[in-house]
């Protein structure tokens, strides 16, 4: 009997593994054929297919070359990518004889899946069991951009093992701090109080010290909390985690980078907090650093989502109600009221209603650019895939008259997000450039940089997209594309930072987590990847089925580890 794969043994496939290089997959199929007096192949002949369910390509027939000792194969491909391709197999076959129809004698799986993380990236579409993205930048009223999501943090001191409010300088300037972001931004979306515990022995053993820190601040900030929703106000602690000494680390500069890097590996591998703590002590320079940044740790995180309200005082409202009501064109509100008007109702039917009835009393971009946005949004609400076409031409037509009355950036920036959606990536990406010549304005620009920065991942330009994520981000998948961003081009170390920040923004969200697995996966440590894998689904089942097809996590899946852990099947 034949040996199994006797004849396609030496098949390889370079790269070892399919990978999308800007639009297209590109690779070699080489090998040979042992040519012996008792198994010489009669009529050899190799072929290669690519396949997936209801999907196939047929390559057909690879030339041999014979010499003395074997046949001689190698052949360049070159496949522009097709979504199905994520999950199908290429397989080399060997035939022999001369019979027509004949089963493969032998074959050969060379690779499954295509390492594609830059098409994980996120441009505003809407995923089943995700929360639905926002979408769009309406024109406002205020010279700062009221759609712009405010984000802060402040951090009130403790003394050790204390968990009663320190009455000191530094407190009373951060709480002022916190009294003017709340007085300037009072529509707060949420107020999140998580108490941190320092490992020093001098915090003591228990481990509520750090619940207890967020209680008191909790108690402390009285009416400015007392009414907020279950839902907007969350208390959390953390002990026994270095999550953050991790983040204070970033910035310190007592040690060297190669130390560093060392504490960091340590941080982040699989042992149990103890015996990650014993490693620690080890690393030279590392009681400096307990030192200087275990104090930083007997703190309470106030973190604050919040943005500007706008609204209509009692009068304005009754003029306003008259004037959508009449037909005649009477109007006794400015454009500004008007807006003020629109921004102050969350329903999408009442801004369209009011922006329409805008268009009739003044020519201006703003009417037509919000009422775009109130199109898109609507789209990004319905299932059906007609209907959310419909909506995003309307939009389209909409920022054309916009844009007609006047030029402005808002109205290039949806257009090249509608545009970005569309799959229309180059037109899109003109239109966004545009936009980012005709503004300073920073809030636009991070939501406008965010999405160019999108586009440079997906355009194949990483570099160029590390740079677009210069801001500070409230979006998780902002975060999740800038650190997809630095993965591309193997800087492990910020990409890790950029996906922790995009799990800090939303837990729920899990691609933060998957991306940390992804460099974990690529440090070979297949321990903290399952584990990052696992919070990743157990977030987001969408992930699930990525997980079980992507090369990434190839050497993951051959151990039973991986089925019965993250319970994919």
């Amino acid at each position: 009997m034949v040996p199994e794969n006797k004849f396609l043994k030496d098949a390889q496939l370079v790269p070892s593994k399919l990978k999308l290089e800007g639009d297209s997959i590109r690779f070699t199929v080489k090998g040979s054929i042992p040519i012996e007096s008792v198994l010489t192949p009669r009529n050899p002949k190799v072929t290669l297919s690519y396949h997936a369910e209801g999907n196939l390509i047929e390559f057909g027939e690879i030339d041999l070359n014979r010499n003395v000792a074997e046949y001689e194969y190698e052949k360049d491909f070159s496949l522009k990518y097709e979504p199905w391709m994520a999950g199908a197999t290429l397989e080399l076959f060997f035939f022999q004889g001369k019979k027509e129809n004949q089963p493969a004698f032998e074959k050969q799986v060379l690779a499954k899946g295509v390492i594609a993380p830059q098409l994980m990236v996120k441009l505003g579409e809407v995923y089943p069991d995700e929360p639905i993205p926002v979408v769009g930048l309406f024109i406002t009223s205020g010279a700062l951009d009221r759609e712009i999501v405010r984000n802060e943090e402040f951090v009130f001191q403790f003394d050790p093992s204390s968990s009663t409010y320190k009455s000191s300088a530094v407190n009373a300037t951060t709480l002022k701090r916190m009294d003017a972001f709340l007085e300037a931004n009072p529509d707060v979306q949420e107020f999140k109080i998580t108490g941190i515990q320092s490992p020093e022995s001098a915090e003591g053993k228990a481990n509520t010290l750090g619940r207890d820190r967020a209680v008191a601040l909790k108690q402390l900030f009285g009416s400015r909390v007392n009414s907020l929703s279950a839902s907007r106000l969350k208390l959390s602690s953390r002990s026994n985690d270095w999550f953050d000494l991790r983040l204070l680390l970033r910035e310190y500069k007592g040690i060297s980078t190669n130390r560093k890097e060392e504490l960091y590996a340590i941080l982040m591998n699989e042992e149990s907090y103890l015996e990650q703590s014993e490693r620690l002590k080890k690393v030279p320079g590392y009681s400096q650093v307990a030192q200087d940044l275990y104090p930083k740790l007997r703190v309470a995180k106030v973190e604050i989502i919040s943005k500007p309200r706008a609204g209509l005082d009692m009068q304005q409202s009754i003029k306003l109600k008259e004037a959508l009501s009449r037909t005649d064109g009477t109007n006794a509100l400015s454009l500004a009221e008007w807006a003020l008007a629109a921004e102050a109702t969350q329903s999408l039917e009442e801004k369209a209603a009011i922006y329409s009835k805008m268009t009739e009393f003044f020519r201006s971009p703003m009417p037509y650019n919000n009422m775009a946005v109130v199109r898109m949004r609507q789209a990004q609400r319905t299932l059906d895939p007609g209907s959310k076409d419909v909506l995003w031409e309307e939009a389209l037509r909409l920022l054309t008259q916009a844009n007609r009355i006047e030029s402005n950036p808002h109205t290039l920036h949806n257009q090249g997000q509608i545009l970005a959606l569309m799959g229309d990536y180059w037109e899109a990406y003109k239109k966004l450039s545009d936009a980012s010549t005709m503004t300073q304005n920073p809030d636009f620009l991070q939501h406008n940089e965010a999405l160019r920065g999108a586009l440079d991942i997906l355009r194949g330009d990483y570099k160029l997209a590390t740079l677009r994520f210069n801001y500070r981000f409230t979006d998780p998948k902002d975060y999740f594309n800038k650190g997809l961003a630095y993965y591309m081009v193997a800087d492990y170390a910020n990409a890790n930072i950029a996906f922790e920040e995009s799990v800090i923004q939303g837990r729920d969200f899990g691609y933060g987590f998957y991306g940390l697995a992804m460099i974990a996966a690529a440090a070979g440590q297949k321990e903290v990847a399952l584990i990052q894998l696992k919070k990743a689904i157990s977030a987001n089942r969408q992930l699930s089925e990525r997980a079980f097809q992507d090369p990434l996590f190839e050497e993951l899946r051959t151990s039973p580890e991986f089925f019965t852990e993250l319970a994919i099947n």
